[in-house]
């Protein structure tokens, strides 16, 4: 699959950014638990009040609360705060705390964080060790208060009651609060925000302050922000499909086209090592899988570890003391994904060399159904389809069952952990070591955490059958073909017809350990027709594929124009051919476009030319569209004979200097036969003829006729000529014509 990576070369910058804005995406969806934390702590269970500090704080408040810190923390209260006299009170101080303008107060200087961090543990500690000397004075009188009645009641505390004590407080001795500072630093920093917090609300009551606005407005706030981060979120996801997109279809494109380029470069040799139903499936369902583990790989493969490191991070912020629970639930997570994987890998590696089976199997049934009907061997061709498809079945089958018990684990850990999460969270919150909101967002970043290996387990599917698929991809682009263009080819003589000579050619194909063509030799001149002739399997159809370099020669050279075809370049070579094959192939589209194949620029009049010589007008002019008659695919729409007559009008359409016709005539009648070569004959009388030919009737009016005889040629000459010297050919001769016939010579 590596060997594919330089496709991705001009995505790079698209890969980046997405990468880019999936960060931006984990950053988001990891901060939405922190802002739900922040909600249901303060802006629920604090009434929005975010600080254990008072931003305003009445006179008789301030030495209250004052009277339980230490001198050190005092000095720093003092100048954090500036005394407030009502004739000194701004509008804006008056319209947030009304009361303000009847009573003295005090008001924070400065509000930006430091402030607030450094105060807030002043506060807490004050408000916590009021709590605690409470609770002492309790005990002391042989009261049952505890610290659980005192936060209880902080909520229908009286202000005014507990003014009285200040004078009181002030002439204690600093000893008797020690007892109930040391409790109050044990205190948890997230318990004393939030009791200070409730202190807070008090004071800014007594000051007329509209607390359930400040509550509204808190979480309007952080609602806000959080709409936001979901937003942006949202957008980046958006970004990051369209990005992957883009980048997975061009990929594809590419190596499609370049698929393509590369089997068009393929000679016969190639084509004989993959076989057409696996190249249909590397280019179609191999590069899918290529796709799909793009588009899914560039949205998760980054996404999946920065959630997962993320949540790690943000959960231990959250409580380290339940960590554990994590560790526990990552660690099971892959256990199951490495036995499953274990299981399912060596199923992956197979799935497309069978899929590879059923399209040669479904292949070969529709392209051969006629016969298949005409031998009645359709339970035969079921029973084999059903063979193959039971293959592909059980093994999908055998990969879904298993895969599908990866899911239910995965819900039962999830599940398993969010229920530890809140039987321990519980705990720890009637101990007053952690807030509800606290426990919510650690619940939400273990369920991230689970979720970052749940996006990985599913790349896990995808990478194995990617991996395959780009390993068969990557090996037919690694072909390096046969025949191929010389890197510095030598041009064709200019305005000079194609003369063509076999020097002692042989040839055997690739493996093979004998030759199928020994020592060929003769010349092909313009003007005349050579034409072949031998039994079945004497290398006719080789020794023609051999001109237009469908394979090289073994020993010896072909030369046209005195040019070795090894030294031409292909275009130019197979420019000189016109080429009309045994089997005639028709393309999806028009009688036109068909005809035009081989020569875009032909005249209407030279179109309708070669037609007439094929003697294809016939049929044509019997449909009412003539011309523009569509094509079925493959030419499945007209008959043999007539298929077989356009591929001929298709080649004369070219006017090319060499003419192969490798038994091309074949699927004609007799007298079809005979008018078309006669009016060959006039038509190429300026080029070079090819002929192969089963019947001696299509090539006995040759200039020359070569006999093979197992790969070798036997007998060269007119028909009359080896009549008379040739036995190989007396033999095909008597075989098809009258003793009148062969009298006659």
């Amino acid at each position: 699959m590596t060997k594919l990576a330089k496709y991705l070369k001009p995505y790079i910058g698209s890969i980046l950014l997405a990468f880019i804005l999936l960060f931006v995406q984990a950053m988001s969806d990891l901060n939405l638990p922190n802002f739900m934390s922040d909600i249901v702590n303060v802006g629920i269970q604090q009434n929005g009040i975010e600080h254990a500090a008072p931003d305003a704080i009445s006179e008789q408040g301030y030495d209250f609360i004052t009277s339980f810190m230490t001198d050190e923390q005092k000095k720093t209260v003092s100048e954090a705060y500036e005394e407030v006299t009502p004739s000194a009170a701004t509008d804006k101080q008056i319209k947030k705390y009304p009361e303000m303008k009847n009573e003295r107060a005090y008001v924070l200087r400065n509000t930006d964080e430091d402030t607030y961090t450094k105060l807030d543990a002043i506060f807490g500690e004050a408000d916590w060790t009021f709590i605690n000397f409470v609770e002492d004075m309790a005990e002391q009188k042989g009261s049952t208060a505890s610290q659980e009645d005192m936060t209880a009641n902080v909520d229908d505390m009286d202000l005014s009651k507990l003014y009285e004590m200040t004078p009181m407080l002030k002439m204690m001795p600093k000893e008797q609060f020690d007892s109930a500072r040391e409790k109050a630093v044990q205190t948890p920093e997230s318990t004393q925000q939030q009791t200070g917090a409730i202190f807070v609300r008090e004071f800014y009551k007594e000051l007329g302050a509209d607390t359930s606005y400040i509550q509204t407005m808190y979480i309007l706030k952080i609602g806000g922000i959080m709409l936001g981060l979901s937003l942006i979120g949202v957008i980046a996801a958006i970004c990051v499909g369209l990005l992957a997109a883009k980048v997975a279809a061009g990929f594809s494109q590419v190596v499609r086209r370049d698929i393509f380029k590369k089997v068009e470069s393929f000679s016969n040799t190639e084509f004989n090592r993959f076989s057409t139903a696996s190249l249909i499936t590397r280019s179609t369902n191999d590069i899918t899988q290529m796709q799909t583990l793009l588009i899914m790989g560039i949205r998760m493969i980054c996404y999946a570890p920065i959630l997962g490191v993320g949540g790690v991070i943000m959960a231990l912020r959250e409580s380290t003391s339940m960590s554990w629970i994590i560790a526990v639930s990552v660690i099971v997570l892959v256990g199951v994904i490495v036995v499953t994987f274990s299981l399912v890998l060596p199923r992956f590696k197979i799935v497309q060399k069978l899929v590879d089976r059923l399209n040669l199997v479904m292949r070969e049934n529709l392209n051969g159904m006629s016969v298949i009907r005409a031998f009645g061997n359709q339970d035969f061709e079921r029973e084999r389809f059903k063979r193959e498809n039971i293959r592909v079945t059980n093994n999908n089958l055998f990969i879904n069952r298993t895969m599908v018990f990866l899911m239910p684990l995965m819900m039962l850990i999830m599940n398993g952990t969010t229920l530890l999460v809140i039987w321990l969270g519980a705990h720890q919150i009637a101990d007053s070591t952690m807030q509800v909101g606290n426990m919510m967002a650690f619940m939400q970043y273990a369920m991230q955490i689970i979720m970052s290996f749940l996006m990985i387990s599913m790349m896990f599917i995808l990478v194995p059958r990617a991996a395959v698929s780009g390993e068969r991809i990557a090996e037919v682009l690694a072909v390096d073909p046969v025949i191929k263009s010389p890197k510095n080819p030598k041009p064709f003589p200019q305005n000079v017809p194609g003369r063509l000579v076999f020097d002692h050619v042989s040839f055997h194909y690739e493996g093979a350990d004998e030759d199928v063509l020994h020592d060929i030799s003769f010349e092909a001149d313009p003007g005349q027709t050579t034409a072949f002739i031998g039994s079945t399997g004497s290398g006719k159809s080789t020794l023609i594929n051999l001109i237009p370099r469908f394979y090289d020669v073994t020993d010896g050279a072909i030369t046209l124009d005195g040019v070795d075809l090894r030294d031409a370049s292909l275009h130019d070579l197979r420019d000189k051919v016109g080429y009309v094959p045994q089997k005639g192939v028709l393309f999806s589209g028009t009688i036109d476009s068909n005809l035009r194949y081989g020569r875009k620029e032909a005249t209407e009049e030279e179109v309708r030319q070669g037609a007439e010589i094929a003697q294809a007008m016939e049929f044509i002019n019997a449909n009412s569209d003539g011309f523009e008659r569509e094509i079925a695919q493959g030419g499945d729409n007209v008959s043999g004979g007539q298929k077989q007559r356009l591929s001929i009008a298709r080649a004369l359409v070219k006017k090319p200097d060499v003419y192969i016709f490798d038994d091309s005539f074949s699927a004609l009648d007799f007298k079809t036969d005979a008018a078309l070569r006669s009016a060959l004959k006039n038509y190429t009388e300026e080029a070079t003829v090819l002929i192969v030919a089963q019947r001696i009737n299509t090539i006995m009016n040759a200039e020359q006729i070569i006999v093979l005889d197992e790969g070798r040629v036997v007998g060269k000459g007119t028909h009359e000529e080896l009549l008379r010297s040739c036995g190989t050919y007396q033999e095909i001769a008597s075989s098809q014509l009258s003793k009148e016939e062969l009298g006659n010579v």
